[in-house]
């Protein structure tokens, strides 16, 4: 496992998107004016294609220092985007603001996430999240005592773990 930063230099745009869903296990076909939201942050640089499959933006909100060790931001997927696997040493708390997603967590299901879940990803615990594929996720992470570490990067998810059927 390699440690390295959240997602490589820079900053990462931000964009928002809504969604009203009628189910709470099916995402439901919305048109873009539904959609689309006022960008909150300002835009930045796109995250690695080696640690996400599609458009992944970042803005951070709280750099990490000795005084508070806690590292925030605010991360938007497009449709489709994901995180590859990994893990954060002291842990990760997401807070879902907008859209549709996937939390899963290894050896588990995949968990359906949307605005307002708040979502706790263990310390050391193997885990990777996006956006649903047809609708945007806007999430809040916050990475608890930096000292620990930030962020240990792991394999692609694949197509298969991916999918819900």
């Amino acid at each position: 496992m390699k440690t390295t930063s959240l997602f490589g230099p820079g900053l990462m745009v931000l964009l928002l998107y809504a969604c009203a869903p009628t189910s709470p296990d099916e995402p439901t076909e919305s048109t873009a004016e539904e959609n689309t939201l006022q960008a909150i942050f300002p835009r930045g640089q796109k995250g690695s294609e080696d640690l996400f499959k599609g458009n992944a933006y970042h803005h951070g909100l709280i750099a990490p220092d000795s005084i508070f060790t806690t590292l925030a931001g605010n991360v938007y997927f497009e449709p489709g985007a994901r995180s590859n696997w990994h893990c954060h040493p002291a842990g990760q708390i997401l807070i879902i603001t907008d859209g549709i997603g996937y939390h899963q967590i290894e050896g588990q299901d995949i968990e359906i996430i949307r605005k307002g879940d708040v979502v706790t990803c263990p310390p050391g615990v193997k885990h990777w999240h996006g956006a649903s594929p047809d609708v945007g996720l806007q999430q809040l992470y916050v990475i608890p005592n930096t000292e620990k570490g930030i962020v240990n990067w792991q394999e692609a998810v694949t197509e298969d773990q991916y999918s819900i059927d």
